[in-house]
């Protein structure tokens, strides 16, 4: 097998995640005393949340890339970004190592290709909503996404960054996600992005009006690939 590296801690439930998807994955390829060889670099999220300014994003690249360098030092093949909103600084970290990083929107992409979907709308933090850098990657796969909203923008940066990133779900966010996700199927959707790892824990993606593309568990799914060769 091969070893995968991940830059976490953004957040550290995020980064709980992909390490639960990643080894369930292989060891439902491999067996039960299977376990994935992966390296994890956790870094600080305190001081990689809800930037702004330009000069913000070029420190966050910088950090990345460093986290990447390590990773691939220590022996990583490839490697993840366990964070939807910074593929902002992708091209940036990708410049910096010479093993591949798997593209988390390409992922998705892929996967929404796969399942012929060809309208969705993509939920996540304001600048995964908002910015090119993750929408081009579905719209160059000829999938329409719906306009942004920008009251549920609003919403859902709220609940991402208030709530989910430390940790907390609560019913009040799971009634407002599913409200919305009913809104949107009335709207026109096929089908649903979830653009940020953590909105797992406040969306049912097995009971749904809609189908639900989560992009934490798709990311680990071509990790588990790469994993295995």
């Amino acid at each position: 097998m091969r070893k995968i590296g991940l830059i976490g801690g953004l957040s550290w439930y995020s980064t709980k995640t992909y390490y639960d998807h990643i080894q369930r994955g292989v060891q439902a390829k491999k067996g039960l005393d299977t376990s994935a060889p992966m390296i994890i670099d956790s870094l600080d999220s305190s001081s990689l949340m809800r930037l702004s300014s330009a000069e913000d994003w070029t420190r966050a690249g910088e950090e990345l890339s460093a986290s990447a360098r390590r990773l691939e030092a220590a022996g990583a093949t490839a490697l993840l970004i366990g964070a939807n909103s910074m593929h902002k600084v992708y091209d940036q970290v990708a410049a910096a190592v010479t093993v591949p990083i798997l593209h988390i929107a390409d992922c998705v992409a892929e996967r929404m290709v796969e399942k012929g979907v060809r309208k969705a709308a993509l939920l996540g933090t304001r600048n995964v909503m908002l910015e090119s850098f993750y929408r081009q990657k579905l719209i160059a796969r000829d999938i329409e996404l719906l306009a942004p909203n920008m009251q549920r923008v609003e919403t859902l940066d709220r609940i991402i960054y208030d709530e989910l990133m430390l940790g907390k779900a609560t019913r009040q966010a799971e009634r407002e996600l599913k409200s919305m996700i009913t809104m949107l199927e009335q709207e026109g959707a096929e089908a649903i992005v979830l653009g940020c790892t953590e909105l797992e824990m406040v969306v049912d993606v097995d009971a749904n009006v809609l189908p639900i593309f989560d992009c934490t568990a798709i990311h680990a799914r071509k990790a588990v690939e790469w994993i295995l060769g």
